[in-house]
């Protein structure tokens, strides 16, 4: 929204409308070229950070699957170890239990009768 200059009506009397018009002209085409220029260096200014916020964001993403990868590998690491703890622990617990049992068996506290 351009602002147009305008001089008061002393101007116009100690100069003239003609060198007072021109004036007032070259004023406004001053600040339409400010204008334009300070509007050129906030596109790409703006431009520049938009690029370096999309190629941080795609290096962000990048850590990210990696660490996401990682922590994958190790959860299956750790779910292999932790299936492999189960399957020891019941077998160590069935043995357990068979082995009281026999023995409570051959010891005649336990009967079949």
């Amino acid at each position: 929204m351009p602002i147009t200059a305008k001089l008061s009506r002393k101007f116009y009397d100690k100069l003239g409308d003609d060198v007072a018009n021109e004036l007032v002209e070259w004023f406004n085409t001053v600040d339409t070229s400010y204008r334009q220029e300070f509007r050129d260096l906030f596109d790409a200014n703006f431009g520049r950070l938009e690029a370096r916020l999309a190629q941080q964001l795609a290096e962000f993403r990048g850590e990210v699957r990696v660490n996401l990868a990682e922590l994958r590998t190790e959860m299956a690491q750790r779910e292999k170890s932790l299936v492999r703890w189960m399957f020891g622990f019941w077998i160590g617990s069935w043995a357990a239990l068979i082995g009281t049992l026999l023995a409570l068996y051959q010891l005649g506290i336990l009967s079949t009768r």
